[in-house]
């Protein structure tokens, strides 16, 4: 999973959102992760389940990563200010999605974890025209 978010981080350009579905332990956070990491992030980089949302500044990208494991209904998210985060020219990676989909800016790519045996498997789906052009960066560069 690290290896897969360092290599989607290399073809993304603000502004940009992702939705990361799967259950606990899939790989959601290392392929957050590795995401940084790709775009030459060291520092560490943890869950912000507590929190909800970690935020990475980087050379000219700014990076939200948001977990809402912990929501249990989407008013939550906007009693906390949620949209004060929606920024223009910065890209998102979003665990738990669902729990707050009325009130989140498009999405351009859905990342689906599963547990694959004793391993793991992502699914990458374009959502948007950005997202599509991703997908298609990802696929020639896989061949």
């Amino acid at each position: 999973m690290r290896e897969w978010g360092g290599k989607l981080a290399l073809l993304s350009a603000p502004p940009l959102c992702f939705f990361l579905y799967g259950e606990l332990g899939t790989g959601k956070t290392t392929f957050v992760r590795g995401f940084l990491q790709g775009l030459g992030y060291t520092g560490k980089v943890k869950s912000p389940s507590y929190n909800l949302v970690e935020s990475y500044e980087m050379t000219k990208k700014s990076i939200f990563h948001f977990d809402f494991y912990r929501i249990q209904d989407s008013r939550e998210l906007d009693f906390i200010g949620i949209q004060d985060d929606w920024q223009p020219e910065a890209i998102f990676l979003i665990e738990w999605p669902e729990k707050g989909v009325q009130l989140l800016p498009p999405v351009d790519l859905a990342c689906y974890f599963e547990f694959a045996g004793n391993g793991r498997k992502l699914r990458v789906e374009a959502k948007s025209e950005q997202g599509e052009k991703i997908v298609t960066m990802l696929t020639c560069k896989s061949d």
